[in-house]
């Protein structure tokens, strides 16, 4: 695995704090009704996206589902361009038209964003198809939070990929309670990685809250999946700080477990090892707070001074069929 200096531990708390801070900008612009419909935040799960971009190369690809603001971030889009999507301005990813669950970036390698439960496990098994069919070296890796396990596709899906030993790595983000019913309720048992075992797909738990962990568990299942060995299930324990969507009242848990898990909070942890390893002092650190702050206001004014679409766009972005005279174009 490519080595975690001392600017990977920097990089690591620059982005994830970032990602934190951009979305607590757009918790405040729901609350102000300028985000609009849903808005399912990434909170306490950065770890899981830090860890996978330190080990994937340039022809990996991401698939996930609806809490997906950050993961095209990390792939390099723009994050201006995101929330301004958020916001329904033309300026935003696609124009404004996909808002919050359905973020899009093929350029970038993220190909969303999807809204129906469990939707997109199939769709990143035939990503990874493609990948092999086409001789790219590419590996897809698919997530789906611990409710979209339970998705009788998954099993179609696990099935054809370790068959066909697709380039994909199938990862459970477990925050433990899916809209809201813990993960206890929903099977006899709350080990999600031993779904694999049916299909003798490698699999295993991994911890969530620790960049340097899954980064480990990720290099091992994406260069096994791009020499040609077929997928890996990793059951990524982690856990949301906020509820599953900003209308979650979450009753299904107590203000004390979520402490408890904030202290072990990833953007903690990495910032504890710069401090103890004296990878910068305390006026840096306090640098690139400001500066995180600073391109969240960046952000927030780039989206707010951008136009609403034209009427016209409805009519421009949808499927239109020359030979289809019923309905006019206008």
């Amino acid at each position: 695995m490519k080595k975690i200096t001392k600017e990977t531990y920097i990089n690591w708390y620059k982005d994830m704090l970032f990602w934190r801070k951009f979305e607590d900008k757009l918790a405040a612009l729901y609350i102000q009704q300028k985000v609009r419909g849903f808005l399912h935040l990434y909170n306490g799960q950065e770890a899981v996206l830090a860890g996978a971009l330190h080990v994937m190369k340039e022809n990996d690809k991401i698939i996930t589902a609806y809490r997906n603001h950050v993961q095209p971030i990390g792939l390099g889009v723009d994050p201006k361009k995101i929330m301004a999507e958020l916001l329904g301005k033309v300026t935003g990813t696609s124009k404004g038209m996909g808002g919050s669950m359905h973020i899009f970036s093929p350029e970038h390698n993220f190909y969303g964003g999807h809204g129906i439960v469990g939707g997109q496990i199939p769709l990143g098994a035939g990503l990874a198809f493609a990948d092999k069919y086409n001789e790219r070296d590419g590996v897809t890796l698919t997530y789906f939070g611990d409710g979209a396990a339970r998705q009788g596709s998954l099993h179609e899906t696990f099935n054809m990929a370790i068959n066909w030993k697709l380039p994909v790595v199938f990862i459970c983000e477990n925050n433990g309670y899916a809209m809201g019913t813990s993960v206890e309720r929903t099977a006899n048992h709350e080990d999600i990685w031993k779904l694999g075992l049916g299909y003798e797909m490698p699999c295993g738990p991994v911890d969530g809250m620790n960049p340097v962990k899954v980064a480990e568990a990720m290099e091992e299942a994406i260069e096994r999946a791009r020499r040609g060995d077929g997928p890996t299930l990793l059951d990524i324990k982690t856990y949301r700080y906020r509820g599953h969507s900003m209308s979650d009242a979450q009753h299904y848990r107590t203000k004390e477990e979520v402490n408890e898990y904030r202290k072990i909070d990833p953007i903690t942890q990495v910032l504890d090892i710069i401090k103890s390893k004296k990878y910068a002092t305390e006026d840096e650190i306090k640098a690139w707070d400001k500066e995180v702050k600073d391109k969240v206001s960046e952000c927030q004014k780039f989206a707010e001074e951008s136009p609403f679409p034209e009427t016209q766009q409805l009519y421009d972005m949808v499927y239109e069929q020359e030979n289809y005279p019923f309905l006019k174009h206008k």
